[in-house]
């Protein structure tokens, strides 16, 4: 069941098994406040489970791209189009959002991003990236890092 998230008041829907559920809950309310600014588009998320194709896409990337494998268990995904650009999100059960932007025109504007959840380690697989913090008023501390992608997909 796909659930449009809502950033006036945030909730811990579909991420209640996180040991961050607050946090994430938080830093995904964040991405759709975000996303309704900016595009006007509203965030919908649907259970990983339900959203094979996008959460294969996304692992396809990372593991072709840096050769990694997301060992916490995605628990909601979302993908859409805005503005000429294939967008495609999974939140993991550790904390862990990872992003993938994929401009259909302009191959410059290709990368995927990391984004942790306030209270979370930083995953032993993505230990050789540095992240950068930021502050929300939704999330708290964000730490998040990218890399571009060099390939097709």
């Amino acid at each position: 069941m796909s659930y449009a998230v809502d950033f006036a008041s945030v909730s811990t829907t579909g991420l209640e098994s996180s040991p961050v559920a607050e946090a994430l809950a938080g830093l995904r309310a964040n991405e759709a406040r975000y996303f309704k600014n900016k595009y006007d588009h509203v965030f919908t998320v649907e259970p990983a489970e339900s959203a094979k194709e996008t959460v294969d896409w996304v692992h396809r990337i990372l593991e072709q791209e840096r050769h990694i494998v997301v060992s916490s268990r995605p628990l909601e995904t979302t993908a859409f189009q805005v503005d000429g650009i294939r967008m495609a999100y999974v939140f993991y059960e550790s904390g862990l959002s990872i992003n993938v932007m994929y401009s259909i025109a302009d191959t410059a504007k290709r990368a995927v991003g990391f984004k942790l959840s306030e209270g979370m380690e930083v995953p032993a697989e993505l230990a050789a990236f540095k992240f950068a913090r930021q502050k929300s008023k939704l999330a708290g501390t964000i730490r998040g890092s990218f890399f571009v992608i060099k390939n097709e997909y």
